[in-house]
């Protein structure tokens, strides 16, 4: 049930998926908010500090989960070649802006070359830092990989109602459902059988 068979998700795999897909839209909304907060907001420090925290944890489950990835075997895709295709250059996709995105928010966060403190727990050190307009390259590198990443992502959620909507696939259900992933593997044993 925690590890990936070649019919479904295990759990450990799903709870990457949708504990990322919140902290993404979460930290999303929190950017985007937080860029309307005047200097007496009590947010002005206190939401960046939030957004940071977060968003370097997210870059650490995101690694993690791709080490996860890696080490487990993928389901079997549904859908026809080009689906099938298309769906595989979005998952790269996806991983490489969220990667993107989380790279340029350290670099804008390090820029002076003080450390991302997460959450008071421990802090990420400024390995790079005091280049010309790094903030600036950054942020805008940082705000415009967040969008697309955000319109990806939209796309993903709907490729996924498609298939389970249109398509009577199971590609939202193992996403969802860990012992829908084992009911497939005991069907298929007593099919091979």
């Amino acid at each position: 049930m925690w590890r990936n068979s070649r019919s479904g998700w295990g759990l450990i795999s799903i709870l990457f998926h949708w504990l990322s897909a919140l902290a993404i839209i979460g930290l999303f909304a929190l950017g985007w908010w937080m860029t309307d907060l005047g200097y007496y907001d009590p947010w002005y420090n206190q939401g960046p500090w939030v957004h940071r925290s977060i968003g370097m944890l997210l870059l650490f489950a995101t690694l993690a989960r791709l080490v996860w990835r890696f080490a487990q075997p993928t389901p079997k895709a549904e859908g026809g070649r080009l689906e099938i295709i298309a769906a595989h250059v979005g998952h790269i996709a996806l991983y490489v802006l969220v990667l993107l995105v989380m790279a340029s928010g350290y670099l804008i966060s390090t820029a002076d070359g003080s450390g991302i403190s997460v959450f008071g727990w421990f802090e990420v050190p400024a390995l790079v830092y005091d280049f010309p307009n790094q903030a600036s390259l950054a942020g805008n590198v940082h705000w415009y990989s967040a969008l697309a990443l955000m319109i990806l992502s939209a796309g993903h959620a709907l490729a996924a109602f498609k298939h389970h909507w249109l398509d009577r696939h199971s590609t939202l259900v193992r996403m969802l459902n860990p012992a829908h992933s084992r009911a497939g593997d005991h069907s298929a044993t007593k099919s091979s059988r």
